[in-house]
């Protein structure tokens, strides 16, 4: 199982050199979790880069996987993530998501660098 950071979609939609560090987990969609507040931070990136038509196509990719929401056991979760790693909410809210699910998260991000369960791909 997979999840994908946002910033991971983002570097995969708008195709930059870094896309494919991200393109193995989104294109398994077999496998793909998608936390639901990914959903917030790809769109609002995406409507300000991107045209409709292309944000909404990316949109669709995202669906592809299976969302998960975020429940109050999993902000509760996500909360002791945050104290243990000292991760930004969002941060944890999509790293506890992968680890729920025992999946591997991809992410550019460097604050997950040394975490467990963590493909990390430093920014080209």
């Amino acid at each position: 199982m997979n999840v994908v950071d946002s910033s991971g979609w983002i570097e995969y939609f708008i195709d930059t050199p870094s896309a494919d560090n991200f393109a193995p987990a989104i294109e398994k969609t077999a496998l793909l979790i998608v936390p639901a507040l990914s959903f917030f931070e790809v769109h609002r990136f995406l409507s300000r880069h991107a045209d409709a038509a292309h944000r909404d196509e990316c949109l669709e990719v995202m669906r592809r996987g299976m969302i998960v929401e975020l429940s109050a056991q999993r902000a509760i979760a996500a909360s002791d993530i945050a104290q243990k790693h000292r991760l930004a909410m969002a941060d944890a809210v999509m790293y506890s998501i992968a680890r729920e699910f025992k999946a591997t998260f991809w992410t550019q991000d460097a604050d997950y660098k040394d975490l467990p369960g963590v493909s990390y791909h430093a920014k080209e």
